[in-house]
């Protein structure tokens, strides 16, 4: 029983026989390949290749040999000498006992093909499709996301470390491309501060010092910038990688006054989290803060399905940059596991993602039932006993009116654009009245009179539903399931090495989330199809003692 009948070759009936007799129990490629075939055939990945000329490898190899990877934490050396090396992995490539492999490099270049071409979510996708077929995945049941933090392999810098590695980046690329004239506009002083990597300094310890040697390092990325975008310098070095990023970092970084000195930005002159770069070798990376955790990367959602009469298979991976909210993605979720044939009837979320924009938007464009805990009020009032919070409040949105606690009504409505884009609503009660009020010390802190913003109605109605909903009994039945999702990012970030990334580059980062979720539900569907029981919870010995 196969999944692509097209084209399965056989297993050389050598390493049949060879690998029968080293495995007397049960392995995991073999049974993969006794129950699934080869999961790939060479037509799926024709557009990847030139059409002259023999390839020196068979692509459906090369995405199963990836795919085995994976899920076995390889690099690429180590799988290059499993395939050269292992029965089991021969028995499931259909190779020769004899068989001497390929450079490890192969399967750098054909991630490459991958990535230049747009397809780096063909395997995942195709594997889907397969296990679709096989009716181990399908649309309208229930399924859970959630996401974790992801490390960006670059090394974390300060802020003077940062930039001065960035205009060293620069300098090394202009002298690889064009050292002769670099040699021409660049201080013979710059050598001695550029030459080596800033970790290996030791940097001032007075704050004016560390400005002082910050803002010196400001002009001298100014000054080359200058002669990079000069007419007379040759235009192929404004297209060069590390000058735009160089560019880009003294943007963000920097400032000119009024006496054209250059400065550093500080609190109040800076741009939002999302566009400040952290490492001039990842430009993607960035830094967040969640929970007291702190780090530089990405984020990255998992979503599988959670079924009992199926096994639970990642259908989505969304990789983010690390400053992206969870509730931005639940759209892009939605719209893929649309495309995909995988949209659940209910879609179980932590709090991150249930805005009310999330909520009605996944009820109205893709009739899924968004389930998890509605966003709280953040607000002092919300947090502090006796106060009046949005709740005490009667909001009509058709006649554009709010009713206070104690029975004033504005008509001060203001429509506007509030945090990351979206349209708000902001009200404000007269400064008079609420001087007046009595109980002015529960409701606000304000001299002025009380402001109050909210969402516009279909999110506000929808917020206002989900908070009720969570005081049922049947949220808590039905949400215990979301639980679940934590034990596959645990196999993830634990077992598969999720948590630091092995490139750099959003990109090259999505990648390899792809194939880590391609490797665990292949290993989810081999244990499945063998009968192997789903791993429940792990209580310890001294927790099963407190339950006797």
């Amino acid at each position: 029983m196969t999944l692509h009948r097209r084209y399965i070759p056989d297993v050389p009936e050598a390493t049949v026989k060879v690998a029968k007799a080293a495995f007397r129990k049960g392995n995991r490629y073999m049974q993969m390949r006794d129950e699934l075939g080869t999961l790939f055939n060479d037509e799926q990945f024709a557009d990847l290749f030139p059409n002259v000329g023999q390839r020196a490898e068979s692509p459906w190899r090369l995405a199963l040999v990836t795919v085995m990877q994976f899920a076995e934490n390889m690099t690429d050396r180590q799988t290059a000498d499993a395939v050269r090396g292992r029965i089991d992995w021969k028995y499931a490539l259909s190779l020769e006992l004899t068989d001497e492999g390929f450079d490890f490099s192969v399967l750098s270049e054909f991630r490459t093909r991958l990535l230049s071409s747009g397809a780096e979510a063909r395997l995942f996708d195709i594997m889907l499709v397969g296990f679709q077929e096989r009716k181990l995945l399908k649309a309208g049941g229930k399924q859970r996301t959630d996401s974790t933090h992801i490390l960006s392999n670059v090394r974390e810098l300060n802020r003077i470390e940062f930039v001065g590695e960035t205009l060293r980046a620069a300098l090394n690329e202009l002298a690889s491309v064009a050292p002769a004239w670099l040699k021409t506009v660049v201080p013979n002083d710059w050598f001695d501060l550029y030459s080596r990597p800033f970790s290996e300094y030791r940097l001032p310890q007075k704050e004016a010092e560390r400005l002082e040697l910050g803002e010196r390092i400001g002009r001298d990325g100014i000054d080359l910038l200058t002669h990079i975008y000069a007419q007379t310098s040759p235009s192929e070095l404004r297209r060069l990688t590390q000058v735009e990023v160089l560019r880009r970092v003294w943007v963000l970084q920097y400032y000119q006054d009024e006496d054209e000195q250059t400065r550093w930005r500080r609190t109040g002159n800076v741009p939002p989290g999302e566009r400040i770069l952290t490492s001039p070798y990842d430009t993607d990376a960035r830094l967040s803060k969640k929970r007291g955790s702190e780090w530089v990367g990405y984020k990255v959602h998992l979503s599988e399905t959670c079924d009992e009469d199926t096994p639970h298979l990642i259908t989505h991976v969304e990789t983010t940059l690390a400053t992206a909210a969870d509730s931005e993605v639940v759209e892009p979720i939605h719209a893929e596991l649309k495309r995909k044939n995988c949209l659940p009837a209910q879609h179980l979320v932590d709090n991150g993602y249930g805005s009310g924009a999330a909520l009605v938007s996944s009820h109205r464009d893709y009739a899924v039932d968004l389930v998890g805990p509605a966003r709280p009020d953040v607000s002092w009032q919300a947090n502090t006993e006796g106060a009046y919070d949005l709740s005490c409040f009667q909001i009509d949105f058709e006649a554009r009116t709010v009713t206070c606690p104690q029975g004033h009504t504005t008509r001060q409505w203001y429509e506007r654009t509030g945090s990351r884009g979206k349209p708000a609503i902001s009200v404000q009660f007269s400064t008079s009245v609420c001087r007046a009020c009595p109980v002015r010390e529960r409701c606000t802190t304000a001299k002025a009179g009380r402001q109050i913003g909210f969402i516009p109605e279909p999110e506000f109605r929808a917020l206002e539903a989900a908070r009720q909903r969570e005081q049922t009994e049947d949220f808590r039945q039905v949400y215990k399931k979301r639980a679940g999702v934590e034990g596959t990012i645990s196999q993830a970030v634990g077992v598969l090495g999720m948590r630091r990334t092995r490139y750099r580059g959003l990109d090259k980062v999505h990648l390899q989330h792809l194939m880590t979720a391609a490797a665990m539900n292949l290993m989810r569907v081999v244990d499945w199809l063998s009968g192997k029981e789903r791993s429940s919870t792990r209580v310890s010995a001294f927790a099963r003692l407190a339950m006797a």
